[in-house]
This record gives structure tokens, C-alpha cells and sequence, in this order.
């Protein structure tokens, strides 16, 4: 199991904490040291939309030039989010069920059967 993120992401911290305190192995991604690359984008495609997995929210967003962020379909979101990983909901889970993005400790629980 993977988790992706960055490591002075809050939620990132708590999905992370959370896992620990559940004895639930995890190898920890940080897009901005060990990077990112389309084929696990993709990945994550397979089971979240682009629309989920691109953050609106972030500060990466805001300050986005307007022609960017206009006309987005999964190419362009893609791009985006290769360009600027923080552009990404964190953190994003990925085993063998799937991928799950943000941290709820509920879903969490759900998926680990805690």
C-alpha cells in the first residue's frame, strides 16, 4: 500500500497517524521529493474521477491564471496536476482494492475492516 501526499500536509499527517496507530503498513510518496508520473495518475483514474481528484480548494488553484483553469477536461486536468502536484486532493491511498482520496477516518475504518 501506498500513500501519496506531501509530508507537512495536515490531512496528510492524520491519514498517516491514523494508519500507524492501526498497524496498517504503508509506504509513504511525497510528490514534491520522490515526484509523479501519468501512469499512476491513470491509475487512480481507474477507480476517482479527475473532478475528485483535482483540488479546487488548494492555493495552487487560486493562484492559477484563469486561462488555465478554463475548458478543463481529463487531459488538461492531467497536465495540470503533473505541472503542479499540490493540485492533487491528498492524501491519495492506492492498493490492490483501489485508491481512495482524502482522509476520513470512517472510510478508513471501512476499508481496513477496523
Amino acid at each position: 500500500m501506498i500513500l501519496y501526499g506531501i509530508k507537512n500536509c495536515d490531512t496528510v499527517k492524520k491519514a498517516r497517524r491514523w494508519c500507524q496507530a492501526n498497524d496498517i503498513g504503508f509506504q509513504f510518496h511525497d510528490f514534491r521529493v520522490d515526484g509523479l508520473d501519468e501512469d499512476t495518475i491513470n491509475k487512480w483514474l481507474q477507480y476517482v474521477s479527475w473532478e475528485v481528484l483535482l483540488n479546487k480548494r488548494s492555493t495552487t488553484w487560486k493562484q492559477l491564471e484563469a486561462s488555465r483553469k478554463e475548458q478543463l477536461n481529463q487531459a488538461t486536468a492531467i497536465e495540470l496536476m503533473l505541472e503542479n502536484p499540490t493540485l492533487i486532493k491528498r492524501p491519495v491511498l492506492s492498493d490492490n482494492a483501489g485508491c481512495m482520496v482524502g482522509f476520513n477516518e470512517t472510510d478508513y475504518a471501512a476499508h481496513f475492516g477496523k
